[in-house]
């Protein structure tokens, strides 16, 4: 069970009821739960679904990890590289 007290801020702050408003607290921590190397992996294999280059998908995904609500480390290039490919 998330945080009582911040179900009751997301339940007093939209229409969601008290279940699903613990449904999307659990999602958000679950998602910034991640690890920095998952992240990476799923994010450049969506936008490799979408036909992006890696030196752009290297690029965007540094610029993303440096804006999530606790901030990975900066990776280089390589450190990128080499969570994706071993």
């Amino acid at each position: 069970m998330p945080d009582p007290a911040l179900v009751a801020h997301v339940v007093a702050t939209t229409s969601l009821t008290p279940g699903e408003a613990a449904r999307v607290v659990e999602d958000v921590i679950a998602f910034h739960a991640q690890s920095v190397e998952d992240y990476v992996r799923a994010r450049h294999a969506s936008l490799r679904t979408y036909g992006a280059r890696n030196p752009e998908i290297f690029a965007r995904i540094a610029e993303e990890l440096a804006q999530r609500v606790v901030a990975a480390p900066e990776l280089s290039e390589r450190q990128l590289r080499r969570i994706i490919y071993g």
